[in-house]
């Protein structure tokens, strides 16, 4: 199962009123591990950045100036999620962006039903808890010391992570990577992967008072446990 996950960075919070995008990041995921293929591109919104958006992300005029259009890249864009589901923090606000630059570049746009909203996967999950991205990191122990502003590359691979926890765990060695080793030191494709034996057994988990308090039941029970029939043969 192929999906996206996917962040954008805009030059403010509404299409409709002249905000454009300026920069888009993806993650590709297999299976839910990630490929190590990734999309990236910065946008030149040709308006002039207003400086509440500077101060998220980063990106200046200057800096955007001899960037692509959106109309450039669009179809790298379609090429590279193709018709993968869309995983976005916030659905709603990239979508519509999306949307937007895609219907003015007279392209299909994107169906809602394709995104998978992590906000709301997290508000399900925990409700009444913060669902930003940077108290998912914090409630997850992923790593996001790198994020000192939004840039949409990073984000995704972040969301990538914490995409993860939310539908159950983080899955074995975990890495923005396609290859992995094993104990022995080679390596192999994540297409490949099998757990491995573990070197060493995990430790008894039970106190000794438990181990005591099992037995003591077990030689209550008397003829009635099934295994002491057994025991007998």
């Amino acid at each position: 199962m192929r999906e996206i996950v996917l962040d954008t960075e805009t030059t403010g919070f509404d299409p409709a009123s002249g905000d454009r995008i300026v920069e888009i990041g993806a993650v590709e995921l297999m299976n839910h591990m990630p490929t190590g293929q990734t999309y990236h591109q910065y946008i030149n919104p040709e308006r002039s950045m207003p400086k509440s958006a500077f101060e998220v992300h980063g990106l200046g005029d200057d800096f955007l100036r001899d960037k692509p259009v959106f109309s450039k890249i669009a179809r790298d864009f379609l090429g590279f999620i193709a018709d993968a589901p869309l995983v976005i923090h916030n659905a709603s606000f990239d979508m519509k962006f999306l949307n937007a630059e895609l219907k003015a570049a007279g392209l299909p746009i994107l169906p809602m039903a394709r995104s998978i909203d992590t906000v709301d996967m997290a508000r399900k999950k925990f409700p009444g808890s913060p669902a930003s991205l940077d108290a998912l990191c914090r409630r997850f122990g992923v790593d996001n010391s790198a994020r000192e502003k939004h840039g949409a590359l990073l984000d995704s691979e972040i969301l990538a992570e914490v995409y993860l926890e939310l539908i159950g765990g983080r899955q074995p060695d975990l890495v923005l990577a396609s290859r992995q080793k094993t104990p022995h030191g080679s390596q192999i494709s994540h297409e490949d992967w099998r757990p491995f034996p573990r070197l060493n057994p995990l430790p008894s988990r039970l106190t000794d008072t438990e181990t005591m308090a099992h037995r003591d039941f077990v030689v209550n029970l008397g003829e009635t446990a099934i295994w002491a029939k057994y025991a007998k043969k």
